[in-house]
């Protein structure tokens, strides 16, 4: 799979290297960009506040699921960025769509869906 730091689609750095770890199973550093408290991920309408929650969360179904995402677009609006593309993983593998929103250099939230 593409690797996003590699392919020009003019990413944040924060969403470059977010995906770059995701892509590595990198769950520490995933973690890293998400506020220990407050960061929060919304996958299909569910919401997973925290580490712990977000934690669990993806060692089912995002990062511990094998998760691999290459990045076919951008855009961009305010805070929010969005990235379309193909998502693979034990979970899920198919087209998907991250709108995170930004705050400085970490992510406040990340919703995931189709």
């Amino acid at each position: 799979l593409l690797d996003p730091t590699t392919r020009p689609l003019h990413l944040p750095a924060v969403v470059r290297d977010f995906l770059a770890a995701v892509n590595r199973g990198d769950i520490e550093a995933v973690l890293a960009f998400l506020d220990v408290e407050k960061g929060t991920i919304v996958d299909a309408g569910r919401r997973f506040i925290g580490h712990g929650a977000i934690r669990a969360w993806s060692d089912k179904e995002f990062v511990g699921a094998g998760g691999q995402i290459s990045a076919e677009s951008v855009s961009r609006v305010g805070n929010d960025v969005t990235v379309t593309g193909r998502w693979k993983s034990a979970a899920y593998t198919g087209p998907t769509r991250f709108v995170f929103t930004l705050a400085g250099q970490s992510i406040a939230e990340l919703r995931l869906g189709q």
